[in-house]
């Protein structure tokens, strides 16, 4: 009969600093595991086990909204779809990264800082991706065609960018400047964690707080026959409210704070963060599917219909300068002062 061995786990003293979540004290993969360990953790309790499976189950049912929404839609013909496809391709790339990041994050020190690099590029894209679906369905008749309007989508691809930017600095500071392969275990979230965690939280808000302004606006300060209140403003609360909970419990490390060991594997704060974000993700695609429907008569008269520029052309842009910031980050990790020294003497 055949059996598998299972890898061993670690408490938090036998693992490097890197790999120590807060209040997390048992648990811990091999950080040297293997891709095959990796993946076969996915299978084993671990610390890490329902932050993977919390975000890789839902990439499938975002999958399938997607797919159910674009058999009824005529996107190649039609303008009017670009923002909502672009959008829910979004949901569905973040949870996915997220998922890959949490399974190979124990394959090295590096290994780790990389993955979370494309994690935190991923979220950046869901908000531009948000805030191209925002910008064609839900802004207030008021605001419709404003200058704030017509730069919505811009400033939202610079605040993706910075928040890709500031939240891998919040991992390791500048590259080459504060680390470099030599100096690896050297990095802000051991030296300041609260200044690491306060610069990851201003990069994740900055554009959440951005983006929803027409939302709060609506919900809010908003009052009038031009202010759009329709069957998705439910919706759009019950989005809201879990996107603070979900913020909230990324701040707080609550509630394994209060007891440190006693939500290890099932309980802790980031499994309860992914649970959140995924339902305040689900209610914000019924809000604006809603609004996309109820509203395409009156919008596709008085609206600009969406361009090329501001969906598909935003998100490559983002995904460009995203992906060169991983670039210098992960390079910086594997640079070595001493062969650029000895560059320099010959």
């Amino acid at each position: 009969m055949l059996s598998v061995k299972l890898p061993k786990l670690l408490n938090i003293n036998q693992v490097p600093k890197v790999f120590h979540e807060e209040s997390i004290m048992s648990g811990y993969r091999h950080p040297r595991s293997t891709a095959y360990d990796c993946i076969f953790s996915v299978f084993q309790m671990t610390n890490e086990t329902l932050n993977i499976w919390t975000h890789f189950l839902p990439t499938w049912y975002f999958l399938w909204k997607l797919f159910a929404l674009l058999y009824r839609m005529d996107f190649w013909n039609e303008a009017y779809t670009w923002p909502i496809t672009v959008y829910m391709l979004s949901c569905c790339i973040y949870p996915f990264t997220s998922s890959c990041a949490h399974t190979f994050s124990s394959m090295s020190t590096r290994a780790r800082h990389i993955c979370f690099f494309f994690d935190y590029a991923a979220v950046s894209l869901y908000s531009l991706g948000s805030a191209i679906a925002y910008s064609s369905y839900i802004f207030p008749v008021r605001w419709v065609n404003s200058t704030f309007h017509n730069y919505f989508v811009p400033v939202a691809v610079f605040n993706a960018i910075i928040s890709t930017a500031l939240s891998c600095y919040s991992r390791l500071g500048a590259p080459l400047i504060h680390y470099n392969c030599g100096i690896i275990e050297r990095f802000p979230e051991i030296e300041r964690p609260k200044l690491s965690k306060a610069v990851r939280i201003v990069a994740f808000a900055l554009p959440y707080l951005f983006d929803s302004i027409p939302v709060f606006f609506r919900l809010f300060i908003c009052s009038g026959e031009d202010c759009t209140h329709n069957e998705s403003i439910p919706d759009h609360y019950k989005h809201v409210t879990f996107a603070f909970l979900t913020g909230f419990l990324f701040a707080t490390h609550l509630p394994e704070r209060l007891a440190p060991g006693c939500f290890d594997y099932i309980g802790h704060s980031h499994q309860l963060f992914h649970i959140g974000a995924i339902i305040g993700t689900h209610f914000q695609m019924e809000a604006l599917i809603i609004d996309m429907n109820l509203r395409r008569d009156w919008l596709l008269v008085n609206s600009p219909l969406p361009s090329l520029s501001n969906t598909v052309g935003a998100v490559g842009v983002c995904l460009i300068f995203s992906l060169l910031i991983i670039l210098i980050f992960s390079l910086a990790l594997y640079w070595k002062p001493d062969d650029f020294n000895k560059e320099k003497e010959t």
